[in-house]
């Protein structure tokens, strides 16, 4: 008897194929075979769900009688162009010779999607089924897979959530789609001169994605610019040459402004008011005395590990690639055996992986540039408490644990291209990062008062580089700007500040002149489309804090596997413009005037927390919180209520 091993990709197999001894020569029909295994593969989806008109043949026509579209029972078919590969696999899995059945396709809902409706069209199938489980490809992750494999039907919450998903976006493309074109097509292609009809194509996702692209557009062209004059005051100290920069602060009632004069306290908004308060302090030099000088420390702690979201963030905020190209960079990576799983949400480790992990550091001391790294964090034994920090958590993991460089693959690193180079270096330094102490800073607070009036001053300083030292360039940026912020929230930052050793409370200080520095708000920033993945994982919302992203993890808007297809699809549909320097988002007119038609028609569909709420739903199935039954009910009142609306509008 023998043992099959079914993955999603030919090299996936041959992975599988190499970690148990098995020659990988050969392979042109579609599988390989030896005395004691088979070793096939999917190439992806094999199966689809069947349109319409496969149920009946008047349903190829659109028509708003036939609408709402729900069939009692779902039909598939094959696809197609990998017709010959169904053929090849479907006939394996049918075989009586079999003893096992191992699925080795992604670990993840698609992975587990993708195995299930091959099953589903195989009636003949006698061999016990075993799921493999596993978060890289190295050789000891697959004999650990297949040594512990599951039976199938451990999984069978995340393949019932699998197929819901798939009927989800089937219902509401096909319906709201449809029922939409017809009602409004013909008018939407008037308004952009066309003379056919326009199809309107709309999704869970996507329709709530355009739309906060196209509200982000609205708020900037709605914005209208503030200028502000800020007052800045040179200092001496006591009598000495030292200078010293300081930023004047407004306060709710001052003795000569209003509190309506000034922009957020800290400028005036009318340049004639700014100049006039400078009159003030004339004749210089104006005596003045420190009145708080306040110096603490502060510390930045490592980051949290990547999951995909955020690696899609970095890369195209860093590199200007798209989430869909991180994407594939990053799976490279993972089939060559140079990094964990990559469609994962979670950005820490888990306790039995922490317990290993020095593997993972001492295999990284054969890429030559992290060997210093690496040897320093070994002689530390650094990683020995890992479990007991915030870097790891069983709790925060679902699937899979972060993005970490495996320690393997050094024969592959050197076929890699330039970007897999850089997208692989992001991985390892910031996994080697949270093996580093915290960077240590000095931060100086200074006021001084003048008449009354108030003038700031801070400063911060890298004391300990710690984890920095890892980002040789960050240092050089930290200790030249600081943790820089907006323009128009900007304390004054002054450079020297902390060597002047005399400063004190209570000293005395003169101001020696005083200048205007003109300032301006900045309209919202478009997205990125890196930082629209992080507002579709955090349900809508931009939030470039890391600690408050972490607090509302697990409401996001599509799931890491499938966020970066939901862009390119929307450039493709030419709803959106992607700018490839500057990896922003904007909308086509076409992606606008199709939200203002959702708006009025079915508006629930771009509200990222209504449309968050559907994945939530789906990952309460996973858990066995809510059963198939509830689920499919509230999603097909959902579409039939939300049809009949469009049709009767």
């Amino acid at each position: 008897m023998k043992k099959l091993f079914i993955a999603e990709k030919p090299s996936v197999a041959k992975q599988f194929a190499e970690a148990l001894g098995v020659a990988t020569g050969g392979g042109n029909r579609g599988y390989l075979e030896n005395q004691d295994y088979i070793f096939t593969w999917c190439v992806g989806h094999l199966i689809s769900m069947s349109y319409p008109e496969k149920y009946d043949e008047e349903l190829k026509k659109w028509k708003m009688e036939s609408l709402p579209f729900i069939p009692k029972e779902y039909l598939y078919e094959v696809i197609p162009s990998v017709k010959e590969q169904f053929s090849v696999v479907s006939a394996l899995l049918q075989r009586k010779d079999l003893e096992t059945i191992y699925i080795c396709t992604d670990s993840g809902r698609e992975g587990e999607y993708i195995y299930r409706l091959v099953a589903s069209q195989c009636p003949e199938i006698t061999a016990e089924e075993k799921r493999v489980w596993i978060d890289s490809q190295t050789k000891e992750e697959i004999l650990r897979g297949i040594r512990e494999a599951k039976a199938k039907t451990a999984y069978d919450r995340l393949g019932t959530a699998a197929y819901l998903r798939a009927k989800e976006d089937y219902l509401m493309g096909i319906n709201f789609s449809r029922v939409l074109t017809l009602r409004f097509g013909r008018e939407l292609a008037r308004a952009l001169g066309k003379e056919k009809s326009t199809v309107i194509a709309v999704g869970r996702v996507m329709s709530c994605v355009l739309a906060m692209i196209v509200q982000r557009e609205m708020e900037i062209r709605a914005f209208q610019k503030t200028s502000f004059w800020k007052v800045i005051g040179d200092f001496s100290l006591d009598g000495e040459s030292v200078a010293l920069s300081c930023e004047f602060r407004g306060k709710e009632e001052g003795k000569y402004y209003r509190e309506s004069d000034l922009y957020k306290n800290m400028g005036f908004l009318q340049e004639e008011k700014a100049k006039a308060f400078q009159e003030l302090f004339k004749p210089y030099p104006r005596e003045g005395i420190i009145t708080s000088l306040e110096k603490k420390k502060e510390v930045k702690n490592p980051p949290l590990l990547f999951n995909l979201a955020e690696l899609q963030n970095e890369c195209a905020k860093i590199l200007k690639i798209s989430p869909d190209d991180t994407l594939k960079l990053v799976q490279e990576l993972y089939e060559k055996k140079l990094c964990t799983y990559p469609r994962t949400d979670a950005r820490v480790l888990s306790t039995a992986v922490s317990k290993e992990i020095e593997k993972n550091i001492h295999g990284l001391s054969a890429f030559p540039q992290y060997l210093s790294f690496a040897k320093d964090i070994l002689e530390r034994k650094s990683y020995s408490g890992i479990a007991k920090t915030k870097y790891c958590d069983d709790k925060k993991i679902t699937d899979h644990y972060a993005i970490i460089p495996t320690g393997q693959g050094r024969a592959q690193y050197n076929s890699l291209g330039t970007l897999q180079k850089k997208v692989f270096d992001f991985i390892v330094r910031r996994f080697l990062s949270i093996f580093y102490p915290s960077a240590e800073y000095k931060k100086y607070n200074l006021s001084i008062t003048v008449l009354g009036e108030e003038f700031l001053a801070s400063e911060k300083r890298l004391e300990k580089p710690g984890y920095l030292q890892l980002y040789e360039k960050s240092i050089e940026k930290e200790e030249k700007e600081g943790d820089s912020e907006n323009e128009e929230d900007e304390e004054n930052r002054v450079s020297g500040l902390s060597g002047l050793s005399g400063l004190k409370k209570g000293s005395k200080v003169y101001l020696m002149n005083t200048a205007l520095k003109e300032g301006e708000t900045s309209p919202p920033k478009r997205y990125t489309s890196g930082t629209m993945i992080l507002a579709m994982e955090n349900a809508g919302k931009l939030i470039e804090d890391e600690s408050l992203r972490e607090q509302i993890k697990g409401s996001g808007i599509g799931t890491s596997a499938t966020r970066a297809g939901i862009l390119t699809k929307l450039e493709k549909n030419e709803y959106i413009c992607l700018d490839k320097k500057n990896q922003q988002l904007s909308p086509s007119l076409l992606g606008e005037k199709i939200v203002r038609i959702l708006w009025n028609s079915i508006p629930s569909l771009l509200n990222p927390t209504l449309t968050a709420s559907w994945e939530k739903g789906l990952s309460y199935v996973e858990e066995g919180k809510i059963e198939e039954k509830e689920y499919m009910d509230k999603l097909e009142d959902f579409v039939r209520k939300n049809t009949e609306k469009v049709k009767l509008s």
